[in-house]
């Protein structure tokens, strides 16, 4: 029976932790969206209220990606409880940069990740989180020409309401 418990998982413990840290911070970008979302509605932006609830949509598709891959390698994910989201923004402009500083520290996590599969020798993992590398290319992308579109158009007069019009049009294309 003790050999058949060793078998349960082949997830490394520090792996395993990783991508359970992982899915707490895509759970609380996912509520960090949503609360984004709120202002734009509650300030007239209703074009980046609709963008930050499907970034908070697909935030919470990554979260649940991770939790069945955990589950699925015999692992145990855990659904994380999140606190300190912010609910006021300094500004229209401050949503999409606190949007690439954290698409950027997601970026780091999995990089970190990487790092550890190699360093463990957990190959499957390691060709697993390659996708959540590609999407980070995305995520960064959008962000970055978004802020963009606040240095080309400014904020002045009608600059933020073309800016928001504009949002949604951004995509990435590999």
């Amino acid at each position: 029976m003790k050999d058949l418990l060793s078998l349960k998982t082949s997830m490394n413990e520090e792996i395993e932790n990783a991508l359970n840290h992982q899915i707490k911070t895509e759970a609380h970008a996912s509520s960090t969206y949503l609360s984004m979302s709120t202002w734009c509605g509650e300030n007239g932006y209703d074009n980046s209220a609709g963008f930050f609830a499907n970034q908070a949509e697909e935030e919470r598709t990554h979260m649940l990606k991770l939790f069945k891959y955990i589950n699925d390698r015999g692992g145990s994910a855990v659904s994380p409880e999140i606190t300190n989201i912010p609910a006021e923004f300094y500004s229209f402009r401050d949503l999409f940069e606190q949007t690439l500083r954290m698409e950027m520290h997601v970026t780091q996590l999995f990089n970190d990740m990487a790092e550890k599969c190699i360093r463990q020798k957990d190959f499957v993992t390691f060709q697993f989180i390659q996708w959540f590398l590609e999407e980070q290319i995305q995520e960064e992308y959008v962000a970055r020409r978004i802020l963009e579109l606040f240095d080309i158009i400014g904020e002045e007069g009608i600059g933020r309401w073309e800016i928001d019009k504009q949002v949604q049009m951004v995509k990435y294309e590999s």
